[in-house]
């Protein structure tokens, strides 16, 4: 049998029924889009009573608006004068066919202005702050949607393209647009270009333990002598290890492994039925103890240092307390790398979480059930959806083109699923309840937990322009350690302040010795240097590492030989996506 053309209408036809099958069956009532559109719907209409009860405000904003209107239109087909200001900061609006040709730049402005005014009624509506983020969230998600960049007809640069290649961008467009209907997700890079273990994740190493959710990579040494102590990677459980391995030049395991010392890394599995059930105390004993325990096994060493990035410094820091309760302290020293212990600023994703969705995701996953990783990847992405979202519409769509080849950008795509239980717990503990700093107000494997038993030297980082981890409540997590504290606030934000490699010589960071209350007057003192906060780091953990031994050749030992080469066969499990 012939195989159907890709422009069948058929088989487009069932693309679009599957699709809009998948948003009906999204806002269903158990579902998180009708929750998150519920809340929505309560910021809005919370918003209209209060302008409505300001109607003098009101007229003032539409009288204002209606004027500078009139102004751009009279302006509209006038050539723009020399030197005039012009919203060039604005990417989306970058190209010189929005300031030459006079209807797209009316376009332009008008849209720009109408933003404005919108969020200005936003800000002068009086709600309690709580809805009033809300509503200053999904007014700007609305307006970003709304840009006239995003559309064919009002897309200048769309227009010259499809005319210049003869309609040749939007035949490509739409095959791109039905692509990446079947894939469920848009496509922010060339998948094909990546294969892991192959082109990323290529660090010479070995898996020498694994159980039912994590596998533990031990990475070949590259020099000759090595720190008795080895370093314990705790990665984030809502994606795939390799960000911290993505190419050799810009591998922050590489660059542990060249300071001399010996790495292991967790790869948590990609969850699927009957792995539904794990809770957040399985993650803490089949994944961050488990890694701990089996790597000072395997090098006899006394102690390990330990690093947690993102939710995987909030477990690490979890099982540390745990551990430290029952009387054990394996580790010599910890670090957070864009971690949150403390919930109270979270930044915008608060938009997504209030007490009646967590409790009906509550209800929902308790015996068990997947949270799909594309489900957390479209939740941050939202937060910047004009650089995550809609450049790629405009990109791959209107002008017909295929996405570069971005390491970075595959990693982001290729998220992991995790078990209702553990998410649920995580939600409420965390972003809900806030009770991870709370002395002894959790129980977790068995026994009360308090951070500040986790009296271990820390070296914490942050990244100025987070919009995952806010870099003031990393600040503010990190005081709640039992410690010493060495917080370093790095430039950019959540992945490029992180994964900034110290060979380059890109960026900034910050340091001051003093972690006092208020982290305004910590930045104001702080002193900036050039370059990856690497260095800092690498220096810091030295004393902790213990004295120099040769390496060992051989990865393992008798009782845990290589199962299989690094980066292993979990870590290449995709998620599921239903289609």
């Amino acid at each position: 049998m012939s195989k159907a053309h890709p422009h069948d209408p058929e088989r487009i036809a069932g693309i679009l029924r599957k699709s809009h099958e998948k948003i009906a069956s999204s806002l269903h009532a158990d579902s998180p889009t009708h929750h998150v559109m519920a809340g929505f719907s309560e910021a809005y209409r919370a918003w209209l009573e209060s302008v409505s009860a300001k109607p003098q405000t009101l007229l003032d904003l539409q009288g204002k608006y209606m004027q500078e209107q009139m102004n751009l239109w009279m302006r509209a087909f006038q050539p723009e004068p020399e030197g005039e200001a012009k919203p060039a900061a604005d990417k989306r609006f970058t190209a010189p066919e929005w300031s030459e040709l006079p209807l797209f730049r009316y376009y332009r402005d008008s849209y720009l202005l109408t933003s404005k005014m919108m969020m200005q009624a936003v800000e002068e509506a009086d709600m309690d702050a709580a809805t009033k983020r809300r509503m200053r969230f999904f007014m700007r998600q609305y307006l970003d949607a709304a840009a006239p960049s995003n559309y064919l007809a009002t897309n200048p640069e769309a227009i010259k393209a499809a005319l210049e290649s003869g309609g040749k961008t939007i035949e490509e467009g739409v095959k791109n647009l039905l692509g990446d209907m079947e894939k469920g997700r848009i496509s922010m890079t060339d998948e094909a270009a990546f294969e892991v273990g192959h082109n990323i994740a290529v660090t010479q190493g070995a898996v020498v333990f694994e159980n039912d959710l994590i596998q533990l990579v031990q990475y070949s040494p590259l020099t000759e002598k090595v720190h008795e102590r080895p370093l314990v990677m705790i990665p984030p459980c809502i994606n795939k290890f390799y960000i911290m391995d993505l190419q050799p030049e810009n591998s922050l395991v590489r660059y542990a492994i060249e300071q001399g010392h010996t790495v292991f890394m967790v790869s948590w599995r990609n969850v699927k039925p009957p792995l539904d059930k794990l809770t957040w105390d399985d993650y803490l004993e089949m994944g961050v103890m488990a890694a701990i325990d089996e790597a000072r096994a395997i090098t006899g060493a006394d102690k390990v240092n330990a690093l947690g990035f993102c939710i995987g410094g909030t477990l690490l820091a979890s099982a540390l307390a745990v551990l430290a309760r029952k009387k054990r302290k394996p580790v010599a020293s910890l670090t957070l790398m864009t971690a949150l212990l403390e919930f109270s600023d979270v930044g915008e994703i608060r938009v997504y979480i209030d007490r009646n969705f967590v409790e009906k995701r509550e209800k929902k996953l308790a015996k068990g059930g997947i949270v799909p990783g594309a489900e957390l990847a479209s939740a941050f992405s939202s937060l910047r959806a004009n650089d995550l979202v809609w450049s790629y519409v405009v990109s791959n769509y209107l002008k017909g083109q295929q996405p570069p080849a971005f390491d970075l950008l595959y990693w982001n795509g290729d998220s992991t699923n995790l078990p209702g239980p553990m998410y649920a717990y995580y939600l409420r503990s965390t972003y809900q309840d806030n009770k991870l700093v709370v002395p002894d107000a959790l129980t977790m494997c068995g026994v009360p937990v308090d951070l500040k038993r986790v009296d271990v030297p820390a070296f914490v980082f942050a990244a100025r322009e987070d919009h995952i981890v806010p870099w003031k409540g990393a600040y503010e997590s990190a005081r709640y350690l039992g410690g010493s504290v060495k917080f370093v606030l790095g430039a950019s934000g959540h992945i490029a302040g992180s994964i900034n490699s110290a060979s380059k010589g890109k960026r900034n960071y910050w340091t001051n010795e003093r972690l006092g209350p208020d982290p305004d007057k910590w930045f104001a003192q702080a002193q900036e240097a050039p370059g990856s906060w690497w260095v800092p780091w690498a220096k810091w953990l030295v004393p902790y590492a213990g004295k120099t031994v040769p390496a060992r050749r051989k990865l393992g030992d008798a009782k845990h030989p290589a199962i299989e080469p690094a980066p292993g066969r979990y870590v290449k499990e995709r998620a599921e996506v239903e289609k």
